[in-house]
């Protein structure tokens, strides 16, 4: 392990005061940070020493909510609705195996880790059978790009002909789900501080997953101290739907089925009633808000800053790549700033809430504010290098605003867990070239196999 000491750059904690300092320093030892404050700190012997002169150094992102294996089926369907996507995309989705997703897998999080992001969930739920090992093989791409990973095992047990929406070939026998997760907790899950591999329970959504596996999936899950992830309120669609077969909302779908409380969070959550808000926040849910992704089909703009006003934690997420091309965590944070005011008003979030919601709110939605989320000395090494001082940036007066307003800066260096994960704009642990044609490669097989 190696040490760092980032110095003279514009520093933002996210500690629980909020400091920053201009012309600060951060010290890195191992994988943890040994000291944050202004002007220059302690350099340890043998420490790398960064100019951070004309930088910004934010916590390192937390990605809330992904699909990665959809890197290598991006462009397609990109006007319709969230049901038309859905119906377009599953049958090139049932043609996956373990190759398709750890190439796919590495690209998302090699461009996920060069938009500033250190820390990702990702909600994989397409198991074709004979796909062969589908979770391991988006683990492996995650330990050789470098980020902190809380990959969830996903599920479908309802398919078309008993009235869901995605077809037979997709969905999985509810007891092989069970056994299937039980034994991806046993394999790879590590509750241990400065974890860098946790898993999670999280069965696709109302309209693909039974009402008896929603119900053991829970239960599987907190006997075994782990969190709980699903879509929900996404679109109308879902909402006429839940009316429809449940003769309730989502939420309340949701609610009854034991999906609320401090370690369960919703993906999307953007149709909800004021009574549904409050009772999130009672309940202690937490939502990973996409905006990007919920502009692209359509579904609508999230309540994201009445959730934060009833006291949800509420993090930022890409989303599937195929239904946000750009798989860019920093564009989530100009975007949640941008819908929410254009929603609310330029008071319904400010530059350092949107930030806050990438970075603490991300921790605090995946239970980490012990260790990641926030420089603060003991915490995890995670963080983000930005160079403001070029043209897109140097007239900016808040650094703050620079980054969350402004084009996407240079990342000069992300570290996660104390480790140079990116570099220069560059990602240290893949080859990119390479890894885009295999990506190009992956994605002309997939839509063979699919007849297209």
């Amino acid at each position: 392990m190696s040490s760092y000491v980032l110095e003279g750059a514009h520093v933002v904690t996210m500690d629980g005061g909020r400091a920053e300092y201009a012309g600060g320093h951060v010290v890195v030892e191992d994988d943890r940070i040994t000291a944050v404050g202004p002007g220059a700190g302690p350099r340890p012997e043998g420490a790398t020493v960064v100019d951070g002169r004309g930088c910004l150094i934010t916590p390192g992102f937390v990605n809330t909510h992904q699909h990665l294996y959809q890197w290598a089926t991006r462009g397609l369907a990109v006007d319709e609705t969230l049901f038309g996507w859905l119906t377009e995309l599953y049958p090139v989705w049932a043609g996956i195996d373990e190759h398709a997703v750890h190439t796919a897998a590495s690209g998302a999080l090699s461009w996920l880790a060069r938009t500033g992001c250190t820390t990702s969930t990702d909600h994989h739920y397409v198991f074709p059978r004979g796909g062969g090992d589908l979770l391991a093989a988006e683990i492996e791409a995650a330990r050789a790009v470098g980020v902190r990973f809380h990959p969830c095992r996903g599920s479908m047990d309802l398919g078309h002909s008993a009235g869901g929406l995605p077809p037979d070939e997709v969905v999985e026998d509810r007891d092989a789900v069970l056994a299937a997760s039980a034994e991806a907790v046993d394999r790879w899950h590590d509750p241990s501080p400065g974890s860098m591999l946790r898993i999670a329970i999280a069965p696709c959504s109302p309209f693909s997953v039974t009402a008896e596996l929603m119900r053991d999936a829970a239960e599987l899950a907190r006997g075994r101290g782990l969190r709980l992830h699903t879509h929900l309120a996404e679109t109308l669609d879902e909402e006429d739907f839940c009316r429809e077969r449940y003769d309730c909302t989502p939420l309340e779908y949701a609610e009854n089925l034991g999906w609320t409380g401090p370690d369960v969070w919703f993906a999307h959550a953007i149709h909800l009633s004021d009574a549904a808000v409050k009772r999130i926040g009672e309940t202690g849910t937490s939502v990973a808000h996409c905006p990007s992704s919920n502009a692209r089909i359509g579904a609508g703009i999230a309540r994201s800053a009445d959730l934060r006003a009833a006291g949800v934690p509420v993090g930022l997420g890409v989303d599937g790549a195929a239904s946000n091309e750009a798989g860019s965590l920093l564009e989530e944070v100009r975007h949640a700033l941008l819908f929410a005011r254009a929603k609310g008003g330029p008071q319904a979030l400010t530059v350092r809430d949107a930030l806050e919601m990438a970075t603490l709110d991300g921790a605090a939605v995946l239970g980490r504010t012990d260790d990641i989320g926030s420089l603060e000395p003991g915490k995890q090494a995670d963080l983000a290098l930005w160079r403001i001082d070029g043209m897109a940036h140097a007239d900016i007066a808040d650094p703050v605003a620079a980054l969350v307003l402004g084009s996407p800066p240079p990342l000069d260096l992300l570290l996660v867990a104390g480790r140079p994960v990116v570099e220069q704009d560059h990602v240290l642990g893949v080859d990119e070239d390479a890894l885009a044609r295999a990506t190009t490669a992956v994605h002309r097989t997939l839509l063979r196999k699919a007849g297209r």
